[in-house]
């Protein structure tokens, strides 16, 4: 990509984020409206927004004949995360709502036998084995019934399985958490302390780590956590 389809995607990007979300029709057809502009350049702008995705994938420990299920895959780039573990895996499982993200999802892929891109609801859709891993990553801060969508990452687990989360939150105490609430809801990711709360009660064996990473084009940086869960 040449430095000046960099800039323009880019500027695409940034007006899109200052319009925000469309309000009207239904959250599938929101999320249409607001990423399919952006789409193609997506990954070169959330790679400096979107923090701790390869950390999280490498704690996860993904081994050979491992099912993996990532809920809200957007454009599939975990796979590059995963790297050359993703061979081994018996099944790789990609779920998201947003038709122009997993048209660069599916493109990622590159028709690898065993991954498989699906157009669902992360509440809902359920694979047709128990999964040895779940992902979600940057997602559960954009889906309305997320609590709903952790209750169905838990039931798709295969015993002993593991939960992965990162996301962005608000800390304890933290004295911008107002100000990153109204920031990320304009564009559609609705940022609260339940998130944290509702995954501990929900795995109470857990590892948590509470982080900062920077925004582009602000002076101050976010808050965002990584949580692995074990299943019972």
């Amino acid at each position: 990509m040449s430095a000046l389809n960099r800039v323009l995607g880019e500027g695409q990007i940034l007006l899109r984020l200052l319009r925000g979300v469309p309000r009207r029709g239904s959250h599938a057809e929101r999320l249409q409206g607001f990423y399919a502009p952006q789409a193609a350049h997506y990954d070169s702008f959330r790679t400096r927004l979107l923090h701790g995705r390869e950390d999280l994938i490498a704690r996860l420990e993904f081994g050979p004949g491992m099912r993996v299920v990532e809920l809200g895959c957007g454009t599939g780039r975990s796979l590059e995360f995963v790297g050359d573990r993703l061979g081994g895996l018996a099944r790789y499982d990609m779920v998201d709502l947003c038709p122009a993200l997993l048209a660069q999802a599916r493109r990622r892929a590159g028709g690898m036998p065993n991954v498989a891109v699906h157009e669902a609801d992360a509440t809902t859709w359920h694979p047709s084995q128990a999964a040895d891993r779940v992902l979600i990553s940057y997602a559960l801060t954009m889906i309305p019934d997320w609590r709903q969508a952790v209750a169905n990452a838990r039931a798709m687990l295969a015993p002993g399985g593991w939960l992965g989360v990162v996301d962005f939150h608000l800390p304890r105490g933290g004295r911008l958490n107002g100000f990153w609430r109204r920031w990320f809801a304009h564009d559609g990711v609705h940022l609260t302390a339940g998130h944290l709360a509702a995954l501990r009660e929900s795995f109470p064996d857990h590892w948590l780590s509470e982080r900062r990473a920077a925004i582009p084009y602000l002076p101050i940086a976010a808050p965002y956590y990584l949580f692995i869960g074990r299943g019972e």
